[in-house]
């Protein structure tokens, strides 16, 4: 089995690569999803943020106010990103070794992939960090300005926003970016830019599906051997 880390920055467009490979026929893994699943009441994440960010993180319905714990966690006087991410990091790695261990046994040959923000930033997890987790990582890129568009897009949805709106909005997402560019990425990453032309990236994304196909044939016969 091929595991594959795929990262990238705030809007960069590593949903839409996770997407595609997956319609070639990688396994993919989200880790916003497994964090979400985390935090729910009952499990042990929930509990510890509650208990460090307080009962202000808490909606009318007793589960986490994800947006008012971003704001607290990306506050641009007090950021406490990485005290959200000691607590929740180490959770979402073992859930992912959990489910990549499952998928070996059942599907010996498949390419994993594993979509994730802070594969190179996150402090947790194996000592040998992400090249002890994946074979390689798949890093997608795109202008900040593009970046930023497609945050506030995602956060607006259709609805019309403000000029005031869009102007807090704008600071969250060059806030956030600058906290991630602090971050630098290996040389021997796969790289995909993804400016905006859809075709352009389907076609990065055959090339590097094929790069994959080969890399676990590789894999498998190294294994064999």
């Amino acid at each position: 089995m091929l595991r594959v880390g795929l990262t990238g920055e705030l809007g960069s467009g590593k949903s839409t690569v996770a997407r595609m490979l997956s319609e070639r026929g990688a396994a993919v893994l989200s880790s916003d999803e497994m964090g979400r699943a985390l935090m729910q009441p009952g499990q042990p994440a929930f509990a510890k943020i509650v208990a460090a960010f307080g009962q202000e993180v808490l909606s009318a319905d007793g589960t986490l106010d994800r947006k008012r714990l971003a704001a607290l966690a990306f506050d641009a006087q007090r950021p406490r990103v990485e005290e959200l991410n000691a607590i929740v990091h180490p959770a979402v790695i073992d859930e992912q070794a959990v489910q990549m261990a499952e998928l070996a046994r059942v599907t010996p040959h498949a390419i994993v992939v594993v979509e994730s923000a802070l594969i190179f930033s996150t402090q947790y997890g194996s000592r040998g960090g992400w090249r002890s987790r994946f074979h390689t990582v798949l890093i997608v890129t795109a202008p900040d300005e593009v970046k930023m568009e497609r945050f506030i897009g995602r956060i607006a949805a259709e609805r019309t926003l403000t000029g005031e709106e869009r102007a807090a909005l704008s600071a969250d997402a060059w806030r956030r970016l600058q906290i991630q560019h602090q971050t630098p990425c290996p040389s021997d990453g796969i790289l995909l830019h993804n400016d905006g032309d859809v075709d352009a990236l389907e076609r990065q994304v055959d090339v590097v599906w094929e790069q994959l196909q080969k890399m676990e044939r590789q894999s498998a016969g190294s294994t064999a051997g």
